[in-house]
């Protein structure tokens, strides 16, 4: 007969114990010890399951541990969402009480496939091979390799990956670069200068040009300078140029086209010596602006422009420069570069953004060019595989929103233009304004100390201190046309209808 007594001696249990009311409990706990074991089974293989399901994202050390990740805001990217630990309905992160904010970062995560910090976006070229480290995702140009490519630069007869076209030329000379054109074409990514093509390219950068240079006084007696070297232009610019001076407008003409002064000169350099620059392109074409235009603003020479039609874009303030539309605009232009000649106040108002700064939405324009083309490209074709991967995939099954007492919360997701991985903000159903989205947003990457990405690439005079200003926030997926100048929320409404039929909606936004 077995030694009870010992055996429960050794357990720290006392010896009356062992009686027959004893007994008879421990024939009832025998009775249930296999259904006990068979649920604990069950419960583990769900959860086992669930890791399953997660593609083992996360290892976990102990049960504990694991309870606390799964009930908790813990601040890990999680398949590029970063989890801000902000939270909104009173819920505290050790009160053991879970909030609607950390449900739906739980229920909301997703696990992509691949991680391009690991897996980079590849790009088929065919010049000297290039990676850009620093973007907000891995990327590599190459000419050759065995892999598959994400895009390709080149025209091989089997690749299938997306074709991109890339081009800073006009339009106007070259039709494959008219975005509808080369959609024909078959081009499912294009780069042009226009602002409607799927990553813009344009001739303005803070890097490239010292926007900021201070004014030096006019030394020389013609008031204008002009560079001109396409002599067949599609538009009226030398015609222009001699109704100038048929006006009584002394203009010296350095390029080879109506050529009076040596045209092997420092092009800026010279510029700052006269009142005004002839910032005449080749096309009037929307988008269409090249360095003419941005080196007489560098050389704080009054820029007179014939060209892009929405010039006014692309201007640091609205009287900065003067606009020659079309001919019959010629005579009244050069009656204003005359008085404005003879009047150094009416002038000088003329470049007085040099000392109050550009407009903001002239500083969000030249920000887009902080984050170098290529690193947008990979940062696009990133993105179009992550929706593409979530709209094949349980995403539509995420609830997005999560009712508590009267009041629905609504997970969205914002991220700052130029970068990749996306922020979780929440809105309530009772205050579901523009205002309070920007308050949220305000409120997410305050909190995470955020650092513009245009930061280290401004003049330091335009850099601002620490506080965050947001200049737009739109729907993920839009042109920078649209998102810098078209595109507008009709009302608190709108935004409301938008995140209703959007679920887990995405945001760009864009600080000055």
């Amino acid at each position: 007969m077995p030694n009870l007594r010992g055996s429960r001696a050794h357990e720290g249990l006392p010896i009356s114990d062992a009686s027959p009311i004893s007994v008879s409990n421990k024939k009832r706990w025998s009775t249930l010890m296999p259904w006990l074991i068979a649920l604990a089974v069950i419960a583990q293989l769900a959860f086992l399951g669930r890791l399953g399901n997660a593609k083992n994202a996360t290892f976990f050390h102990s049960w504990p541990e694991l309870f606390r990740t799964q009930h908790s805001s813990s601040g890990v990217k999680v398949a590029g969402v970063r989890n801000s630990g902000i939270r909104g309905l009173g819920g505290h992160r050790n009160s053991g009480v879970e909030t609607c904010e950390e449900w739906l970062e739980r229920e909301d995560t997703l696990v992509y496939s691949r991680d391009f910090n690991k897996d980079p976006i590849w790009i088929l070229i065919s010049g000297d091979k290039e990676d850009f480290k620093s973007c907000a995702v891995n990327c590599s140009f190459r000419s050759n390799w065995s892999r598959k490519a994400d895009a390709t630069f080149k025209l091989p007869k089997k690749s299938k990956a997306p074709r991109v076209h890339r081009s800073m030329e006009s339009a106007s000379y070259y039709e494959e670069n008219n975005i509808t054109q080369a959609r024909r074409d078959g081009f499912e990514i294009v780069m042009t200068t226009s602002l409607s093509s799927d990553v813009p390219v344009g001739y303005f950068s803070w890097a490239e040009y010292d926007i900021m240079a201070p004014v030096i006084p006019k030394s020389e007696k013609a008031l204008a300078a002009a560079f001109i070297s396409n002599c067949m232009a599609s538009n009226f610019r030398l015609e222009a140029l001699m109704e100038l001076e048929k006006e009584n407008i002394k203009i010296d003409s350095y390029g080879r086209c109506h050529k009076n002064r040596d045209e092997r000169v420092d092009k800026v350099e010279i510029l700052k010596r006269y009142k005004f620059s002839l910032a005449f392109e080749n096309s009037n074409e929307e988008d269409y602006v090249t360095e003419k235009f941005f080196q007489s603003l560098v050389a704080g020479s009054v820029p007179v422009v014939i060209g892009a039609p929405n010039i006014e874009d692309f201007a640091p303030s609205s009287d900065s420069y003067l606009h020659i539309k079309d001919l019959k605009d010629v005579r009244s232009i050069a009656e204003q570069m005359k008085y404005l000649a003879g009047n150094p106040d009416a002038y000088n108002r003329l470049l007085r953004w040099k000392q109050e700064g550009p407009t903001d939405t002239f500083k969000a324009l030249v920000d887009m060019a902080a984050v170098h083309s290529s690193c947008r490209l990979c940062i696009h074709i990133a993105t179009t595989i992550w929706e593409k991967e979530e709209k094949d995939s349980d995403a539509k099954k995420r609830p997005c929103k999560c009712n508590k007492g009267s009041e629905t919360v609504y997970h969205l997701y914002v991220r700052e233009r130029g970068r990749f991985e996306m922020d979780s903000i929440f809105l309530r159903s009772g205050n579901m304004t523009l205002k309070a989205l920007e308050v949220a947003v305000l409120t997410h990457f305050k909190f995470r100390k955020h650092v513009p990405i245009w930061k280290p690439e401004r003049p330091e005079s335009l850099r601002g201190g620490d506080e965050l200003k947001v200049h737009r926030i739109y729907p993920l997926g839009l042109t920078q046309r649209q998102a810098l100048y078209t595109f507008k929320f009709k009302g608190d409404a709108d935004l409301k209808n938008h995140i209703e039929n959007n679920p887990c909606a995405k945001f760009e936004v864009i600080f000055v």
